[in-house]
Formats: structure tokens, sequence, C-alpha cells
């Protein structure tokens, strides 16, 4: 990404156990308020497989932030909202006193694409977060029980996949514009003059169609119009 003022920018591997320190560095050692997470995988359109894959991004987010996390401290990862992400819910409820998924405004309606929201980290006594031992919930984390389960002829407990129904939270209102929709262009900006297109602020840093674009070039046949 482009470098901000007052940014410090690291490119590393999250999964690597290398990663911790050189953040923990830039952090003075100090744990943090707050982790954020907006990765997601490129979609391939085989919706059980691109819920998998964006589980495990968030997996591999929550482990580096349980290793950076203050006691009390809060997390923010995107999250596709599949058919089993009440399992995705019940395994973060293990680590933070409140679960939240949030729907902001600006995501389309007709997306999975939600956000999680966990607020009050603290783990289970003993815990001991570590990059180079991958967090396994269920395993390293303490099985959690959420009452009984509707159904069967016993009334087992759902123990191997507890579900956790997380509070939801539609952000923003109806008089913002929707992201679903197409809207006109005005015919005149906000200076009163004629409207035109303009083009990106910062456009994109290492796009996978540059490859492309300098092989065309080299062939003589121009470049291609990213606007």
């Amino acid at each position: 990404m482009t470098p901000l003022p007052g940014v410090t920018t690291l490119q590393a591997d999250i999964t690597h156990p290398s990663t911790l320190p050189l953040l923990l560095r830039h952090l003075g050692n100090k744990p943090a308020d707050l982790v954020i997470s907006d990765g997601a995988p490129d979609v391939t359109g085989l919706h059980d497989l691109d819920e998998y894959i964006q589980s495990q991004l968030l997996l591999a987010a929550l482990n580096l932030a349980t290793c950076v996390l203050k006691p009390g401290g809060g997390f923010v990862a995107k999250i596709f909202r599949g058919r089993d992400v009440a399992i995705v819910f019940a395994q973060l409820r293990c680590l933070f006193d409140r679960v939240t998924c949030a729907k902001p405004r600006s995501s389309r309606g007709s997306s999975i694409e939600a956000f999680v929201v966990c607020e009050g980290y603290s783990p289970p006594a003993g815990f001991k977060p570590s990059l180079e031992a991958p967090l396994g919930l269920g395993t390293d984390v303490k099985e959690i029980e959420l009452g009984e389960m509707e159904g069967g002829e016993d009334g087992d407990r759902d123990t191997q996949e507890a579900r956790y129904i997380a509070p939801f939270i539609a952000c923003g209102d109806l008089s913002e514009f929707d992201s679903d929709a197409t809207y006109a262009l005005p015919e005149v900006d906000e200076f009163g003059q004629k409207w035109k297109s303009r083009d990106p602020i910062q456009p994109p840093t290492a796009p996978p169609y540059k490859t492309a674009l300098e092989m065309r070039r080299q062939l003589g046949g121009g470049g291609l119009s990213t606007s």
C-alpha cells in the first residue's frame, strides 16, 4: 500500500513466527488496544471454499492478535457469513467477552461480507499465545457449552460444534447511498462546474494486471486504461 504520513507500514507474513518480534518492536513492546484485520481472499465463486479460506485468514489474524493484545482489548475482522459462521462466533467467544457481527452500509446487501467485532479480550487461564504453535480453537482454548440443543432423542449437547448467535448490527441508515444500486451522475459538481470523471487519488500500487500491461507495451500494443 502507499505510505501514509504518521503510519508505520510493515510487509510480512502474519503466519510466520518472525513477524511477531518485528511487530512488537514497532509497538515499543507494549500490548495493543485494538487489532483490525481487513484481509480477504481472491474469491473463486466456490462459496464453500471461499468461506473456508476466509475463516483461515481470520484465524491467522486472530492468532497474531492474541500475541499483541492487552487484556480487555478489541479485535475487528472481515468475515463471510456462511452457513457455519455461528461456529466461528462461538470460537471467538472463547477469547472475548462480547462478539458482534456488524454490516456497514457501504457493504453490499447481496454480499455475505460482514465484520466481526470482538470486545474484552480475556483468554482462558493458562493460555499462552504463540505463532510457533498456531492457535487451534477447540484444543488450545477451553471448550464451551452453549446449552441444550433442540431435537434428538436424548437431548445431547452439541459439544463438538458449539454455536453462538452473535448480535447483528446494520450500520448506517437509509439516507445513505445503497451499495447495491446504480445512480445517475450529477450534471454539475460541488463547484457548479460540468461534471467530469476524475482519476483516483491513489491508484493500485501492485495490481494483478500490471504484468499484462507491461507485456502489452513491450509488444507495441500500448497500455490499457485503468480509470
